[in-house]
């Protein structure tokens, strides 16, 4: 798919070239008629081509809105997801640890053969 982007821009930015060369050799002037039946707009050729470049542009550039908002709210989801697990996890171990007593806190006494192994030792 993005061999498909690329060749379609490159064929856009060809038609683009051509367009402006086009205009740069016919020194025209072109009537762009205004909304709402205003009168209409006066320009020469290459610069009706480049406002309607720029608009093209714009008009592309907003394209990639979306996903880019769609990735920064899926990052912003994922950090408000690990912040609750995280929560949850240190619940979870003041939980365990707040249940444990001092009993279960002391070593254990040692075997008989723990004991004799000690009492080898010089």
């Amino acid at each position: 798919m993005r061999l498909v982007s690329f060749v379609q821009v490159l064929l856009l930015l060809a038609l683009a070239a051509y367009l402006l060369l086009v205009a740069l050799e016919n020194p025209q002037v072109v009537r762009l008629p205004l909304p709402f039946g205003r009168g209409e707009l006066s320009l020469p050729v290459g610069a009706a081509v480049a406002l309607f470049l720029i608009t093209g542009a714009m008009y592309a550039a907003l394209l990639f809105v979306p996903p880019l908002w769609n990735v920064r709210a899926k990052r912003r989801r994922d950090v408000r997801e690990r912040s609750a697990l995280e929560n949850r996890l240190a619940a979870t171990l003041q939980a365990r640890l707040g249940a444990m007593t001092p009993t279960n806190l002391t070593p254990a006494p040692p075997t008989g053969s723990e004991q004799t192994q000690l009492g080898n030792q010089p």
